[in-house]
């Protein structure tokens, strides 16, 4: 179903042929576009110039990379299945409401038709061409707006099943990035806890140093101080020997 609904987008952007790019294109990762040229059979520009008219409408998206040897970009391309969707959701409720316009349209007013022509007129028409037909001069009969009626009813539940299908694929697409933005939230989370902890044990090592060092200061400050006792004591003792 997705990808029927992703076919007819491409089409209505570029036309039929565009359509085997649907294929190529992937929704999580970006492709070469050398490569997508290659299995369309197409030149480099042909290949570039459908994906330009796809992104000119926001339906795909791309990146580029630099050849490190060669020195030129390569551009790489992943379809917007999102935004594909909500392109044919909104094209779907533009034909839908037109239909409907035509409907009440056909319910309110009446229409003419030369029959021998086949060429329809609304009621102002065909007063200005006074009931008859320019070409034939075959007067006109009023039209039947039943089966056109019926036809255009026809239609426009098929345009409502087919809105209610792309808005369910729609609900489905948004919770996919819901689920993967949620991830991210979550990759992120468990980065800042994890930087969180590595500050708290950089901050305990280093309370722990501080600690040790001012343990070994207050260490040697005695020992210094012991040292010079004893010195004076020694030197005391030989003043006093020297007086004897």
């Amino acid at each position: 179903m997705l990808k029927n609904f992703l076919n007819e987008v491409i089409s209505i952007v570029v036309g039929k042929p565009g359509e085997p790019i649907v294929n190529l294109l992937e929704e999580e990762k970006y492709v070469n576009e050398f490569i997508i040229a290659k299995k369309l059979d197409l030149t480099i520009n042909q290949t570039r110039n459908i994906l330009y008219k796809i992104s000119d409408q926001g339906l795909v998206s791309s990146i580029r990379k630099k050849d490190k040897k060669k020195g030129w970009y390569t551009y790489f391309w992943k379809i917007e299945v999102l935004k594909s969707l909500e392109f044919l959701r909104d094209l779907i409720t533009k034909n839908l409401t037109q239909l409907r316009n035509q409907i009440k349209s056909r319910e309110t007013k009446r229409f003419y038709v030369c029959e021998r022509c086949n060429i329809e007129y609304n009621e102002e028409n065909a007063m200005l061409h006074d009931f008859t037909c320019n070409e034939c001069g075959e007067v006109f009969t009023v039209k039947d707006n039943e089966k056109v009626l019926k036809e255009f009813k026809k239609n426009e539940e098929k345009l409502e099943n087919k809105l209610k299908l792309v808005e369910e694929q729609i609900t489905i697409e948004k919770a996919k990035l819901d689920k993967i933005k949620m991830k991210e939230i979550k990759k992120i989370e468990n980065e800042k806890i994890k930087k969180r902890e590595e500050n708290r044990r950089l901050q305990k090592e280093a309370r722990e140093k501080e600690k040790k060092d001012s343990l070994k200061k207050k260490q040697t400050v005695p020992s210094k101080a012991k040292k010079v006792v004893k010195k004076e004591i020694k030197t005391k003792t030989k003043k006093v020997s020297k007086k004897k």
